[in-house]
């Protein structure tokens, strides 16, 4: 906002046909006789400044005012006349005329930034601030506060003038009849809130009531800037306390209630997001029925304020279950799905933001996934921008908590983009895309799919990673593990007791860490070629009928003809995916897979191990016949089976005939 501007002129007039003040109310400011300037230049008026004559000072000051009110070209020239330091002088005149004409010049010339640039160098704030006693007339308040108001823009400015009291005027200036004091007092104070503690001052010298005493001003320049202040200074329980004791949300709510009050609804809205962070706030504003009109702000044709709505409804809901109701009962829900397609990128990631909130919620969350929520986030997970990612990812999270939601997502296309999230180095982007890749995984279909588009292999790296590995990471992997059982075997070598294997499981072999397992299908389609078959458990295919060659003796192992057994079965299926069905030569893998299928089958519990060279085994938790001795019950003990050699012998894990069995 520009600091020349002034709210009399052309700021003063009819919004949506509400009646202002007249010209004619403007505090009266009186004038003088102009400086005759015929045969005086710029320069000889400046020469005038160091008169000793008071008379001379007044209209010397008065005609530097008109000159350097024509534009920057003679202000300029004033500095370079050397205008700035006697007028920083004849500021402190005793002559109460000759001051406050002195202040005019000042304050007029002070907006060109040469000029402010010269007022740095000089020791001038305290005396700019004397003027703005309530003894001084309130054209000194007006020009010394428009001088304030470009000087506060730099940070040295705003300690000096927070450090010689500035404030404390400052802010009883607030309440001046004149709407150019009030307007550049705003600003000031404004420039300065930006630190904390001129923040927290401006609490302690009582600023809250006359800043909210603004919102009522006829001139929207003055209203906005309150808003923007109050936004700031609202950020300490102290300060928000005050704020609702004055009725502040009241005053919010008779803006956002008046349509002819529109163009305030966005700033009107940041304060609200500003306060909403905080408990006490979020339940005043909702008890006061706030929540409906910020929902309602999410269907105006503004931009900015459909913004300033998502950023509002964003904080309300945040760990608050009873706003997230609110803004449900108020078919808010439906409203920010729709703003997720919107091309603002903070608008989305307030929405995103907003949904997950409410998504929590099961009723909730159901009805925002009615609304086509799922669909509406396959592109913000597309997005470059952080936080847009950050708040896709989580609401996704949030919604993905059901079978159906996951399929949605599916085909909706959302899966690949989510994988793709796995490669980002943005701690909170990473970690949220896991999590959502951890609840995605908990249906088969969607953890192959997420295979297929490399997850795993990502997963991997990312656990391999110090600084990129966390808790959610590692919780991913094992939720896409155990959703994908053919893989898990793959790269661990392990399926637990609890890892039931069902149709479709395939044993494709040992893969190295970081190598991508291919799906089933990709197998199936790959020429018939010269490495290990890969086995496939298919009941379809009367499965216990065919033996797998009975009991093989160990010394006789090597005439064993499973090789070629299994290459004839390539050549006839031309594929190298066999279904474990058909082999009736099979060896440790094969018989360990078909036991840990037909196990699972009949809830028997079971694990599947590979070794080394085509060994396979599976470890049985058994009881003793005295593990009740005593009247207690002893702990199971844990046995191989030999499927192999002696087939439905139990071999006591980790003796030698064990091991026998497990290695070469």
């Amino acid at each position: 906002m520009s600091h020349t501007t002034r709210v009399r002129g052309g700021n003063r007039g009819h919004r949506m046909g509400k009646k202002v003040k007249k010209e004619s109310e403007t505090p009266c400011k009186e004038t003088f006789e102009a400086l005759p300037v015929e045969g005086k230049t710029p320069a000889t008026v400046v020469l005038l400044l160091n008169s000793p004559e008071e008379d001379i000072l007044i209209k010397a000051c008065e005609a530097i005012h008109s000159f350097a009110e024509k534009g920057d070209e003679n202000k300029v020239s004033l500095l370079g006349l050397g205008a700035l330091e006697p007028l920083c002088q004849l500021i402190s005149h005793n002559n109460k005329l000759v001051r406050r004409n002195a202040v005019m010049a000042l304050g007029v010339m002070a907006v060109n930034g040469d000029v402010k640039t010269a007022l740095k160098k000089i020791d001038v704030i305290p005396s700019i601030i004397d003027k703005l006693s309530l003894e001084e007339d309130t054209v000194v308040h007006e020009f010394a506060t428009l001088c304030l108001a470009s000087l506060s823009l730099d940070f040295v400015c705003k300690v000096q003038i927070f450090d010689n009291m500035g404030l404390p005027p400052l802010i009883q200036l607030l309440s001046s009849p004149d709407p150019d004091v009030n307007k550049n007092s705003l600003e000031i104070i404004f420039n300065l809130v930006q630190d904390y503690k001129c923040r927290m001052a401006v609490h302690e010298l009582g600023g809250i009531p006359p800043l909210l005493e603004l919102l009522k001003s006829d001139f929207p320049v003055i209203q906005h800037l309150a808003l923007e202040t109050l936004q700031n200074v609202t950020t300490d329980k102290d300060t928000r306390d005050t704020f609702r004791e004055e009725q502040g949300f009241e005053k919010l709510m008779d803006i956002l209630n008046n349509m002819d009050l529109s163009d305030l609804h966005a700033d009107a809205l940041h304060a609200v997001a500003a306060m909403s962070l905080h408990l006490a706030s979020k339940e005043r504003f909702r008890d006061l029925g706030g929540i409906p009109a910020v929902v309602q702000g999410l269907s105006s044709d503004s931009l900015k304020l459909r913004e300033a709505a998502t950023q509002a409804l964003s904080n309300l809901t945040h760990n608050n279950h009873l706003c997230a109701f609110a803004v449900y009962e108020a078919g808010g829900d439906e409203v920010l799905v729709q703003q997720l397609y919107e091309s603002c990128s903070r608008t989305v990631a307030n929405a995103a933001a907003t949904l997950g909130n409410m998504a929590r919620q099961e009723v909730i969350r159901c009805s925002i996934l009615t609304h086509g929520a799922i669909e509406a986030l396959v592109e913000p997970l597309k997005s470059t921008d952080t936080q847009v990612l950050v708040n896709s990812t989580l609401c996704l999270a949030m919604l993905v908590c059901d079978t159906d939601a996951r399929a949605e997502l599916q085909n909706a296309g959302g899966l690949q983009p989510l994988v793709n999230l796995l490669r980002s180095y943005h701690k909170e982007v990473l970690h949220n895309a896991c999590l959502a890749v951890n609840i995605c995984a908990s249906d088969e279909p969607t953890a192959v799919e997420m295979c297929k588009f490399g997850a795993m292999e990502m997963l991997q790296e990312i656990n391999q990673s110090v600084n990129r590995k966390s808790i959610s990471s590692e919780l991913a992997m094992i939720s896409l593990l155990n959703s994908n059982l053919s893989v898990k075997y793959s790269l661990t070598g392990h399926l637990a007791s609890t890892d039931i294997v069902n149709d479709g499981f395939y044993d494709a072999g040992k893969a190295r860490a970081g190598q991508r397992i291919l799906t089933l299908e990709e197998l199936s389609k790959q020429p018939v070629n010269q490495h290990r078959p890969i086995i496939v458990v298919n009941t379809t295919e009367e499965l216990v009928s065919k033996a797998m060659g009975g009991a093989v003796e160990m010394e006789k192992l090597h005439e064993f003809p499973w090789v070629l057994h299994l290459s004839e079965l390539k050549f006839q299926l031309q594929s190298n995916v066999i279904p474990i069905g058909m082999i009736s030569r099979g060896i440790y893998c094969h018989r360990a897979l078909l036991f840990k299928c037909l196990a699972d089958c009949i809830g028997m519990s079971s694990t599947l191990v590979r070794g080394e060279y085509n060994r396979a085994w599976n470890e049985v938790l058994l009881f003793s016949e005295d593990s009740t001795s005593n009247g207690r019950f002893s702990p199971p003990c844990r046995y191989i089976v030999d499927l192999m050699h002696q087939p439905g012998s139990l071999l006591e894990a980790n003796t030698p005939a064990a091991e026998q069995y497990q290695t070469i």
